[in-house]
């Protein structure tokens, strides 16, 4: 049994078909294949999808896949630490992809030593002049 897909869902799949699907023609707005309209542009309810679209195109977003192609709950998404884009976590991963663990390392290190400078007495060392001998004793 099929659910009534999220907006979000439904804007996903419409930027997919839009944007990757090889049967659609943007400049008449119809599927090549049926010579009309896309049938996945007005997809309200998961289901039934288009051959093309569930093999070749969908994969390109694995959230949104699964979210539609699962039954149940839509799955546990965790949005990226730097940019921000949900993505389905392998264990206590935090990041998107290695592009995203580069920047955010780079914050990081970037922080930590901004704190490390701002402590008092972890500055430079103090160069002065060396002390006077007492001349009482030689």
């Amino acid at each position: 049994m099929g659910r009534e897909l999220a907006r979000d869902e439904r804007k996903g799949i419409r930027r997919l078909v839009t944007g990757w699907c090889a049967n659609y023609d943007s400049g008449e707005d119809i599927c090549l294949p049926l010579d009309g309209s896309c049938y996945m542009l007005g997809k309200g309810w998961t289901g039934s999808f288009c051959r093309y679209f569930r093999g070749s195109v969908l994969p390109l977003d694995p959230v949104l896949e699964k979210a539609v192609c699962e039954e149940g709950p839509p799955p546990d998404t965790k949005p990226c630490a730097v940019c921000g884009r949900p993505f389905l976590p392998e264990g206590r991963q935090a990041y998107c992809s290695p592009a995203c663990k580069d920047e955010g390392n780079r914050r990081r290190s970037r922080e930590r030593m901004r704190k490390k400078r701002a402590k008092p007495g972890q500055g430079c060392y103090d160069l002065g002049l060396p002390k006077a001998r007492d001349s009482k004793g030689s």
